[in-house]
């Protein structure tokens, strides 16, 4: 594990470095399918369902959070990564943007509340701990907020549409539920992932060495198969040329040379 670190500072199962796991322009294609995704819902209510909106505020509210994408993508390339802090603020304010829109169109009344658990699952899977209880607090306030503060639903006769007052405690209840249990569930399965990733890139490492000292190993007898080869030839010759020529003593000294 530990020539893993020496390696790569960012190591798979360093938490302090999970944050650099994440390209900017992931975030902000996520970004930009969930802007399509809640102009279209805006749009539905308001022309194919009858509800009544605020829909110059609500879509202003999308644009705002398009023009902050356009400007990041704009300033920053596609290739860059974030650190921790920059990871968690993108998804802090993905939570501040959908409880601004969700308190524009009815608070928890809107089906769409429970899309509060996204940005805490995503941070559970790329950040570390504390990133995560700060993202899942916020959900949760922001959730809490949204049970109290918000227009209601209004239908284009004047009608509220307005659920029991136990309903709306059990939507909370379980929006506040679902954000702690994904954001554990999510945790636990991303650093089970992490170690097994971990174990993966140590092994494949100690066998990348191996196969070089193997190749070392077989360069060194080849070389030294080259090596004696001619220099056994060279013995016989001369031991066989130095008995046939014993009673040649002038060429002895050139003989036990060679």
């Amino acid at each position: 594990m530990a020539v893993i670190r020496t390696l790569d500072p960012l190591s798979i199962g360093d938490p302090e470095a999970r944050g650099h796991w994440v390209r900017l322009r992931t975030l902000l294609t996520l970004r930009w399918v969930a802007l399509a995704g809640q102009a279209a819902a805006v749009l539905a209510a308001a022309f194919g369902f009858g509800f009544t909106l605020p829909l110059g505020w609500c879509l202003a509210v999308i644009a705002g959070s398009a023009l902050v994408n356009t400007v990041a993508m704009r300033l920053h390339p596609a290739s860059k990564r974030l650190n921790e802090r920059d990871a968690m603020l993108s998804l802090l304010f993905d939570i501040v943007q959908l409880s601004v829109l969700l308190a524009l169109t009815g608070g928890l009344t809107n089906p769409f509340a429970v899309l509060l658990l996204a940005p805490v699952t995503i941070a559970a899977s790329v950040l570390t701990l504390r990133s995560t209880l700060i993202l899942a607090s916020a959900a949760m306030a922001a959730t809490s907020l949204l049970l109290v503060v918000h227009l209601p639903l209004r239908f284009e006769d004047g009608a509220l549409l307005r659920p029991p007052d136990l309903y709306l405690l059990g939507i909370w209840g379980a929006i506040t539920v679902g954000i702690a249990f994904m954001a554990l569930y999510t945790r636990r399965i991303g650093m089970e992932t992490a170690r097994m990733a971990e174990a993966l890139t140590a092994a494949q490492l100690a066998l990348s060495r191996e196969q070089r000292l193997t190749a070392i190993g077989a360069l060194a007898a080849a070389a030294a198969h080259e090596l004696g080869t001619p220099l056994a030839t060279i013995k016989l010759i001369s031991g066989e040329l130095a008995r046939e020529m014993k009673d040649q003593p002038e060429h002895a000294e050139d003989l036990a040379l060679l």
